[in-house]
């Protein structure tokens, strides 16, 4: 007696996906962007060398656009080994050998992503340059012109050292300060319901008033006010508290959402042992909470430091003051970018930083379950 395989049911109307469909689509997209990419970087390319002044700086820019161009060219080389993994596919499909031909498709599809992903970055550099370069190269010589950066790079630099030390002190005054009211927030009883509602307001106050409006009442209000102390401050000073109280707010939330992610049991077992509520904030439910919340306050301090610039407007000799100088007297904003690349000098870092803690946690966690 012969047994037959049944034949699989297809339901009616539906129409079966092609093996090779998917892939042939991502080879020619590829294709396409590679040929794209070829002709951006060569005009680009072409561009570049013809408005280089000198000879040096003309081969220095042919070199590298030269090398941008054969990595241009370069990026159809996955799509060799892609077309061929297709006709591989193909013809297992036609033998009927499913398993491979879905083998085939997914290397071939792989190799068209590939291209794609190689091609874009490419095509992103071929277009800024051509931006640089549009209008007789006028972007390039208003925000990108050498030697108005290096007369200015001194200057700009040391003026910006007024903006780290900014920085650097309110943040030390922000860590303080925010916890006292994230724990004024966290005050329980009725006894501290009216300590609750005034840390809420100033936090729900200070998170919608723009950091520049603060820097602007606290540096010319609190002078004009005459009070005692504060009026006598200077910029700097006033500008470390006005950035205090307003990143105070974002911070305050920060640690108030570490230290309600504490578990309960540890408040019941810290007050089971005797502990008031005090000391048990202080040893076991903050330090635990600080550990937890080390990431999104860096993320705070970096749009703190970015906000620094902000200080302009009060008559604090910043970076951003200095290369308004130069750019007024120029008529020229190469300056500017290079405050820009100061600030992406010192922030880039940090923000790999903040992205390894993140992971070092999301680890942690993992390994616990």
């Amino acid at each position: 007696m012969t047994l037959e395989t049944p034949a699989v049911a297809r339901p009616l109307g539906v129409a079966q996906p092609s093996p090779v469909g998917t892939a042939r689509t991502l080879l020619l997209a590829g294709a396409l962007l590679c040929l794209l990419t070829v002709g951006m970087t060569g005009f680009a390319a072409y561009l570049t060398i013809t408005v280089a002044e000198t000879g040096i700086w003309r081969i220095a820019l042919g070199a590298a656009t030269l090398v941008v161009v054969i990595l241009a060219m370069l990026t159809a080389w996955p799509l060799i080994g892609g077309f061929r993994q297709q006709a591989a596919s193909t013809a297992a499909a036609q033998a009927g050998d499913l398993v491979a031909a879905r083998k085939f498709r997914a290397r071939a599809a792989q190799s068209g992503w590939t291209a794609l992903g190689s091609c874009l970055p490419l095509v992103f550099i071929a277009t800024f340059t051509m931006f640089l370069l549009a209008n007789d190269h006028a972007v390039q010589t208003t925000f990108f012109d050498a030697q108005f950066m290096a007369r200015s790079v001194g200057d700009v630099t040391v003026a910006f050292g007024e903006n780290i030390k900014i920085a650097l002190l309110a943040e030390a005054f922000v860590l303080v300060w925010a916890l006292v009211i994230a724990l004024a927030r966290l005050v329980p009883s009725k006894a501290g319901r009216p300590l609750r509602w005034l840390a809420t307001a100033y936090v729900d106050v200070f998170r919608a008033i723009p950091s520049i409006i603060v820097i602007y009442l606290v540096g010319f209000g609190l002078p004009l006010a005459g009070v005692p102390i504060l009026s006598e401050m200077g910029p700097m000073w006033s500008a470390v508290l006005a950035l205090t109280l307003t990143y105070g707010a974002y911070v305050a939330e920060v640690y108030r959402a570490g230290i309600e992610g504490i578990h309960w049991s540890q408040v019941s077992a810290a007050r089971s042992l005797g502990l008031s509520y005090g000391k048990t904030m202080r040893h076991v439910v903050v330090p635990q909470a600080v550990r937890k919340v080390t990431p999104p306050l860096l993320n705070d301090f970096i749009g703190l430091q970015k906000d620094t610039a902000l200080v302009t407007i009060i008559g604090t000799v910043d970076a951003f003051t200095q290369a308004k100088i130069y750019s007024s007297n120029y008529f020229n904003l190469s300056s500017v970018t290079v405050v820009a690349i100061l600030f992406i000098i010192i922030t880039i870092p940090q923000t790999r930083f903040v992205d390894r803690l993140l992971e070092r946690d999301a680890r942690r966690q993992l390994s616990k379950g």
